[in-house]
C-alpha cells in the first residue's frame, strides 16, 4: 500500500531561501523536467549583444531544435515577455541552421497574458509554461505544466499537396518554359539511375512521380531567371564541405531537412552532371 503525503504548494516568488538561480540550476541538471522532451544544456546565462542574458539555452537531442527559455518566480509581467521574444529573434537571427521556439516560464500566468501568448502564437513559435514550487515534508519539488503549446504548422509539402495539381503549361506561365527546361535536364540525371520517374506538376512546386505513387525527395521550383532545385539529406559537415568544395550554389539548409541548390542555366547543370548524379542518387536512398 501507498502510503499518502500531504502535500503544499508554495510562492517561490517572495522565498527567502530559494530564488531564480536555484530553479534555473534544477532545469540546467535535467531539462527533461519541463515536459519539453529529451533536452540538453546547451548553455545558460548566454549574453546577448546589447540585450542582457538569455536564462537558458536547450536543444533537442535528437533534432535541431534549440529553446530559447525566460525564467520568472511570480506573476508573468510585460519585460518578461518581451525579454523572451527579443532572445528568441536574435538566437534564430545568429543560428539560422536551428529550428528556434521561445519558452516563458514563471510562477502565474494570468489568463490576460495567456490570451496574448495565444495570439503571439500564430506568428512566434512560443511556449508558456506555468512552474508550482511542491513542498513534501522536508524536500521541495517542481511541477511544470504546458498551458500553451507551440503551434504546429504542418509541413510545407503537406500543405501543398492538397492544392490543386497543375501542367506544364501552368509553369511556363508562372516562372518561363527555358527555366522549366532546366527541371527536365534534372530529371534525365534522376532517370540515369531510377528509370520510368517522371515529373508531377504541383500548384507550389514540380515534384516527382513513378508509376502513380508521389515521391518527392527533390522537388524543382522554376523561377523566372533560375530553378530551385530542393534535395532532401540530412545535413553534415562533410556534405556542407563537399557542396562548398564543388561551387554549388547552395542556399541555407532549409527546416524542411532540405539542401537547396540554384541553377541559372542547363550549361551549369551539364558542367556539374556527374557530381549531381553522385548527390542526387544517394539521396534517393535517404
Amino acid at each position: 500500500m501507498l502510503n499518502y503525503v500531504k502535500t503544499e504548494f508554495i510562492t517561490l516568488k517572495d522565498n527567502p531561501t530559494i530564488n531564480e538561480k536555484w530553479v534555473q540550476e534544477r532545469i540546467a541538471e535535467d531539462p527533461r523536467i519541463l515536459g519539453l522532451g529529451n533536452l540538453i544544456l546547451r548553455d545558460k546565462e548566454r549574453i546577448q549583444p546589447a540585450a542582457g542574458r538569455l536564462d537558458l539555452l536547450l536543444q533537442d537531442e535528437n533534432s535541431e531544435k534549440r529553446y530559447e527559455v525566460e525564467l520568472q518566480l511570480g506573476k508573468l509581467n510585460e519585460s518578461h515577455l518581451i525579454r523572451t521574444i527579443e532572445y528568441w529573434d536574435i538566437e534564430r537571427k545568429r543560428y539560422p541552421q536551428y529550428d528556434h521556439c521561445a519558452v516563458i516560464i514563471a510562477e502565474d500566468i494570468t489568463s490576460r497574458f495567456l490570451n496574448v501568448l495565444s495570439l503571439l502564437n500564430n506568428t512566434i513559435p512560443l511556449i508558456a509554461i506555468q512552474m508550482r514550487a511542491v513542498k513534501v515534508g522536508d524536500s521541495l519539488s517542481l511541477v511544470f505544466t504546458t498551458v500553451l503549446s507551440e503551434f504546429r504548422r504542418g509541413l510545407e509539402e503537406d500543405e501543398e499537396d492538397s492544392m490543386e495539381v497543375t501542367d506544364r503549361h501552368y509553369w511556363e506561365q508562372r516562372a518561363t518554359k527555358r527555366t522549366v527546361e532546366l527541371a527536365d535536364c534534372i530529371l534525365s540525371l534522376i532517370q540515369t539511375f531510377t528509370p520510368n520517374v517522371k515529373l508531377k506538376y504541383n500548384k507550389f512546386y514540380i515534384g516527382l512521380e513513378k508509376e502513380g505513387v508521389v515521391d518527392n525527395w527533390v522537388i524543382f521550383r522554376p523561377k523566372k531567371e533560375l530553378i530551385r532545385v530542393e534535395i532532401r539529406y540530412p545535413r553534415s559537415d562533410e556534405m556542407d564541405a563537399w557542396l562548398e568544395n564543388n561551387h554549388f550554389d547552395c542556399m541555407e539548409y532549409d527546416k524542411w531537412g532540405r539542401y537547396r541548390l540554384v541553377f541559372r542555366s542547363k550549361e551549369e547543370i551539364k558542367e556539374k552532371q556527374n557530381l549531381l548524379i553522385e548527390f542526387l542518387e544517394k539521396a534517393s536512398k535517404e
